[in-house]
């Protein structure tokens, strides 16, 4: 399989997006990518075809967690995400850190208005504003003609699409039914990231159906194994690194856009800064 690029900034997208075909599909993701993913990443792929690209974006978006939640234990693993992408055919990969996403303070973001204050939404106040400014976001840098999402967050897919239409995005958004483990339980990034015991499977179920708790309380025994930690990301990555053998890479070798800068580790990829 080929590799797909990775962007690792803003400027990285955008001169990305230049060697990309039509029609572009985004699946935006935070990361911890499972069967469910895999899923919206078919779907992705049917829908670009036959000229079309896929892109992901992998980005824990801070700005949809409250205080106490799980922002800085939930599971990253670039490296694993990757590998998925490149086996599904994705053609790029965007994961910026939070400076790319929020160089200074959002002082500007998206109302979810009544629709978002219901539900999750009364629970986790502010969540849904988060999650739909980073969208807007995500659309305006990657630029997609669609974007997938899955069914399991029902109300966030509602919002997305009431947001798309009311503020004109010009984004055809699709969605994929929910994927689930054999006991019937939603695939989901943070529950594997917990524990494969029953109990902790147990836990979730309890959760859903026992009176409300404080927003993020996870159990901490959970967490206190240093498999269940989130891995930092690296600091300073370059704009676009470009594996050899991507369907972009002759395009970018010969851009006046890029310049490379030193192989990447002992691989044969090569890493770009943008030229502003």
């Amino acid at each position: 399989m080929t590799p797909p690029v990775l962007a690792r900034t803003r400027l990285g997208m955008t001169a990305g997006r230049k060697l990309l075909g039509s029609p572009i599909v985004l699946v935006p993701t935070m990361g911890a990518l499972h069967e469910g993913h895999i899923a919206l990443l078919r779907s992705a792929a049917a829908l670009s075809r036959p000229y079309g690209s896929v892109v992901v974006s992998v980005f824990v978006n801070p700005l949809q967690f409250g205080a106490g939640e799980d922002l800085d234990r939930y599971p990253r693993d670039l490296d694993t995400d990757l590998a998925i992408c490149e086996r599904e055919g994705v053609a790029l990969v965007f994961a910026p850190g939070d400076a790319q996403m929020y160089p200074r303070e959002q002082l500007i973001t998206v109302d979810p208005g009544p629709m978002g204050q219901v539900l999750e939404g009364a629970s986790r106040p502010g969540f849904f504003t988060g999650v739909l400014t980073v969208v807007l976001k995500l659309f305006q840098l990657v630029g997609p003609q669609v974007a997938v999402f899955g069914e399991k967050d029902a109300q966030q897919l509602a919002l997305i699409r009431r947001m798309t239409e009311d503020l004109c995005l010009g984004v055809e958004i699709a969605s994929v039914p929910t994927v689930r483990e054999p006991d019937g339980l939603a695939v989901s990034s943070r529950i594997r990231s917990l524990s494969c015991s029953i109990s902790a499977r147990d836990w979730v179920r309890n959760r859903s159906i026992s009176a409300p708790s404080p927003a993020g309380a996870w159990p901490s025994r959970w967490w206190r194994s240093s498999s269940c930690r989130a891995r930092a990301g690296s600091a300073s990555p370059p704009d676009l690194e470009v594996p050899p053998g991507a369907p972009a890479s002759r395009a970018v070798a010969g851009s006046a856009l890029f310049w490379p800068t030193r192989p990447s580790g002992f691989s044969a990829t090569w890493r770009y800064r943008v030229s502003t």
